[in-house]
C-alpha cells in the first residue's frame, strides 16, 4: 500500500537518526517524520499554489507544536487539550524560522507554511534539534523553491569539555545552553544562553557544532538526491527595474537628504512627502501595484544607506564603532520594588523588578522536564514607542522572543533560591523604539535588580552588531546598529554578558550565512562595547546591588524542617500554618524537601514566624528565650504557648522579679510576654520563666 515508504538511517552526534517518508501526509509538499534517540517529530511544509496579491514580503509560517501525549501528560485546562502554544513551543518557532526564511527566493509571494509536530520525547534528544533538521528535510525534498538544507544542533560545555546535543544529566551541570543552525559552508543562526563564557570558547563551540551540522547536510542532500521533487515554478514579484531607475533619477537625492538625521521622527516626516509625491504620480499607471511602488522605495532606502556604510558613513553621523548617547536612572518609581531606564539614542526602555514569595514561581505545563522558573522576564513594545497608533492586544511572538532573550541573559547572575528566596519578575516596557530594544531590555533589567537589592553576581549589560556584506564577498561590521540599519543591514547580532563572558547570544540575518570570521569580530566588538557600557554608563547610576530590599518589598526567611515534622507544622486541616500566617500577618510556604519560606512586610514578625516554626520543629532548647501566648490562668501559675501545640508552665513564683500573690496581678489569658525554658522533664513537659528572661534581656541590653 505505501509504495512510496522510505527510510534513511544515520547517527547524529553519537545516537541513532532515522527519516521516514511516504506512509504519511500525503498531501502535504514535503513530509517526514525524524526519529532521534526515542524523540519523533513529523514536519509537513505546503505551500499556495498562487502568489498572494499586495504584500511586499514572503508570507511563511512557521510553527512548532508541542503535544502532551508525547511525554504522557494530560493537558491540566479545563477543556484537557492543547490550547495556545507555550513560549517554549512559539521560541522554537522562531528558532526554526530564522535559519530558513533568508534561503527562500526573496521575490517569491507564495503562502509557504512549516508546522513541526513533537509525537513522542526523549528527553536525551532535543525534539527542538530534530524539529529543525525535520524541516529542512521536509522542505528540502518538496517542491517549493529553496536554497538549503540547512541543520541545526545543540551545543554544551560540561566540565570545561564541549558536547554535542548534550543528555538530560548532561545539561544539569552544563554552563552552555547553545544552539547553532548551519549550512555546508556557514553559520545561518546561533541562539545561546550561557554562565559567562568567554568569546573563544564561544567560537570553538560554534565550529565543533558546525562541523557536525556538515555530516547532517550530506545525509540530507543524499536524501534529496534520491527522493527529492523538482522545484516548481513560481511568478516572481521582482520589481521593474525600469521603474526603480525612473523612480530613483525623480526622488534619489530628496531621499538621501530625508535620511541624513539622527532623529527618527525628523526622518520620518522628510520621507513621506516624497512617499506621496512618488504614489500621486505613478498610482494611475500601476493601479494594481502599490505593495510593489513601496517596495521600490524600500529598496531605494536601503541602497543608499548601504552604500554609506561601506562608504564609512551612518545614517547619524557616528563612526563604524561609536555607541550612540546612552544614559541610566534607576530609583524612578515609588511604591515598586525596583526600578530601571535605559536610554540609547532613541532607544528606550523602562524596567520595574517585582520580588514575591517562591510560590510566585511560575508553574509550566510542557513537554520538558522544567515545571517552573523563579525569576521571569515579560517584554512590551507598544505601538506608541515607534509613533505608530494600534490598539494592545497583548504580546506577539516578537516580545515573547524578547523577553525570552532578556531573560536568558540576566538568569546567569540571579541568586539561587538558597541565597536569595524569592520569585522575581521583571517587566520591560518599551517607551521609544529606534534599534535594540532587546538589548536595552537587558541594561534596564540589570538596573532594577540592583535597584531592589538582588544581590546579583555581576552586572549584566547588551549591545548589537550589524553587517554589510558585498557580493564580492567583502563585508563590513559595525556596532550598535539602530533601526535602519537594522532594516537595511544582513545581520543583527546581539551578544548580552558581563565582563567575564557572555551570557546570552541571539543573531538574526538575512543573507545566506556567516563565516566564522564575521563573528569573532562580532564578538571583540560587542564584547568591548558592554565593558564601555558597564563601565561608563550603567554603574555610574548604580554601583552595586542596595544592601537591602526595598521597604515596599516582603521580607524572605527561610529555615528547614525534618521531612516528618511537616505534618505538624502544617497542622489538621491547615490550621497550625494558618495560625501562624495570622498571628503574624505573613505567608508561609513548605517545600516537600523541608524548606520553608516566610514572606512579610514586616522583618520582625517574620523572624517571630520563623521562630515559632522552628520551635514545633524541633524541641524547645532549654535556655532558649520564646516570646508566647498565655492560654490559661491556675491559682499556681500560668501556662503558656511558644508554638501551636507546645505550651509550658511559668510558675506563679517565675513570674516577675518581685514577689507575686496572684497571677492575674501580672498576665491575663491572651497576654503575649516573653519567656526562658528552664527544664523540660522526662515526659516532655516545659517549665518557664519569665523572671528569668527579662533578667537575662536586661543584662544583655546592659552589656551593650
Amino acid at each position: 500500500m505505501f509504495e512510496n515508504y522510505r527510510k534513511f538511517e544515520t547517527t547524529y552526534a553519537g545516537r541513532p537518526f532515522i527519516v521516514e517518508t511516504g506512509k504519511t501526509c500525503g498531501l502535504a509538499n514535503g513530509s517526514c517524520w525524524v526519529r532521534y534517540g526515542e524523540t519523533v517529530v513529523m514536519a509537513n511544509v505546503t505551500a499556495s499554489a498562487k502568489p498572494r496579491d499586495g504584500i511586499d514580503f514572503f508570507p511563511l509560517s512557521v510553527d512548532y507544536e508541542e503535544k502532551l501525549y508525547s511525554v504522557g501528560k494530560i493537558p491540566g485546562s479545563f477543556t484537557k487539550r492543547e490550547g495556545k502554544p507555550s513560549d517554549k513551543a512559539i521560541l522554537t518557532s522562531r528558532m526554526v524560522d530564522r535559519p530558513i526564511r533568508p534561503l527562500f527566493p526573496k521575490d517569491m509571494r507564495n503562502d509557504v507554511s512549516v508546522v513541526m509536530t513533537v509525537l513522542a520525547v526523549d528527553h536525551d534528544c532535543s525534539p527542538e534539534i530534530a524539529g529543525m533538521c525535520a524541516a529542512s528535510i521536509a522542505i528540502s525534498i518538496s517542491d517549493i523553491p529553496w536554497n538549503g538544507p540547512i541543520a541545526g544542533i545543540s551545543v554544551g560545555l560540561v566540565d570545561g569539555e564541549i558536547v554535542l546535543n548534550p543528555t538530560a544529566e548532561q545539561k544539569t551541570h552544563n554552563r552552555l545552553n547553545l544552539t547553532v543552525a548551519g549550512s555546508m559552508e556557514k553559520i545561518v543562526m546561533i541562539e545561546a544562553g550561557a554562565d559567562e563564557v568567554d568569546d573563544d570558547t564561544m567560537l570553538n563551540a560554534i565550529i565543533e557544532g558546525h562541523k557536525e551540522i556538515k555530516k547532517m547536510i550530506t545525509f540530507i542532500n543524499e536524501i534529496k538526491a534520491e527522493i527529492g521533487k523538482p522545484k516548481f515554478e513560481f511568478q516572481s514579484m521582482e520589481i521593474d527595474h525600469d521603474l526603480f531607475d525612473e523612480i530613483e533619477a525623480m526622488v534619489g537625492e530628496d531621499v538621501k537628504v530625508a535620511l541624513d538625521t539622527d532623529d527618527k521622527n525628523v526622518r520620518d516626516a522628510r520621507l513621506q512627502p516624497i512617499i506621496n509625491a512618488v504614489h500621486e504620480k505613478y498610482d494611475e499607471q500601476y493601479p494594481d501595484q502599490a505593495a510593489m511602488l513601496d517596495e521600490v522605495l524600500y529598496k531605494l532606502q536601503k541602497k543608499i544607506v548601504r552604500n554609506w556604510l561601506y562608504e564609512g558613513k551612518r545614517v547619524d553621523g557616528r563612526k563604524i564603532d561609536e555607541i550612540r548617547p546612552l544614559a541610566s536612572e534607576v530609583g524612578l518609581l515609588p511604591k515598586v520594588h525596583g526600578s530601571g531606564l535605559f536610554t540609547r539614542g532613541q532607544t528606550q526602555v523602562l524596567t520595574i523588578c517585582t520580588l514575591g514569595p517562591v510560590s510566585d514561581a511560575q508553574k509550566l505545563d510542557g513537554i520538558d522536564e522544567e515545571t517552573s522558573k523563579r525569576y521571569i522576564h515579560h517584554y512590551n513594545f507598544p505601538s506608541y514607542s515607534v509613533g505608530e497608533t494600534k490598539p494592545s492586544r497583548g504580546p506577539g511572538r516578537r516580545e515573547i522572543g524578547h523577553g525570552a532573550l532578556a531573560e536568558k541573559a540576566l538568569v546567569p547572575v540571579i541568586p539561587s533560591v538558597e541565597e536569595f528566596p524569592y520569585a522575581i519578575r521583571m517587566v520591560s516596557e518599551v517607551l521609544s523604539s529606534n534599534g535594540s530594544t532587546s538589548q536595552g531590555s537587558i541594561c534596564g533589567s540589570t538596573l532594577a535588580l540592583m535597584d531592589a537589592g538582588v544581590p546579583i553576581k555581576a552586572p549584566v549589560a547588551g549591545i548589537s552588531c550589524g553587517l554589510i556584506t558585498k557580493e564580492n564577498g567583502e563585508w563590513m561590521t559595525m556596532v550598535d546598529i539602530q533601526g535602519l540599519e537594522d532594516f537595511y543591514g544582513d545581520m543583527d547580532f546581539k551578544v548580552g554578558g558581563t565582563k567575564n563572558g557572555i551570557t546570552a547570544i541571539q543573531v538574526d540575518i538575512k543573507v545566506d550565512g556567516l563565516t566564522y570570521d564575521i563573528i569573532k569580530e562580532a564578538f571583540a566588538k560587542t564584547h568591548k562595547a558592554r565593558n564601555y557600557i558597564l563601565d561608563e554608563i550603567m554603574l555610574m547610576a548604580i554601583p552595586e546591588p542596595r544592601p537591602t530590599v526595598n521597604k515596599w518589598a516582603p521580607k524572605m526567611l527561610t529555615t528547614k524542617v525534618p521531612v516528618d515534622k511537616i505534618r505538624e507544622v502544617i497542622g489538621s486541616g491547615g490550621k497550625v500554618i494558618q495560625k501562624i500566617s495570622a498571628e503574624c500577618d505573613v505567608k508561609i510556604d513548605i517545600n516537600e524537601d523541608g524548606n520553608v519560606f516566610v514572606s512579610g512586610l514586616d522583618l520582625d514578625k517574620a523572624n517571630q514566624a520563623i521562630s515559632i516554626i522552628n520551635t514545633i520543629a524541633n524541641d524547645p532548647e532549654i535556655g532558649a528565650i520564646y516570646k508566647g501566648k498565655v492560654v490559661s490562668i491556675k491559682t499556681f501559675g500560668a501556662f503558656v504557648e511558644i508554638a501551636p501545640g507546645k505550651d509550658g508552665l511559668v510558675h506563679i513564683s517565675k513570674l516577675d522579679k518581685s514577689r507575686v500573690e496572684k497571677v492575674e496581678d501580672v498576665v491575663s489569658v491572651g497576654d503575649e510576654i516573653v519567656v526562658k525554658v528552664m527544664d523540660i522533664d522526662n515526659q516532655g513537659k516545659i517549665s518557664l520563666s519569665r523572671k528569668d528572661a527579662l533578667a537575662d534581656i536586661a543584662a544583655k541590653k546592659a552589656n551593650g
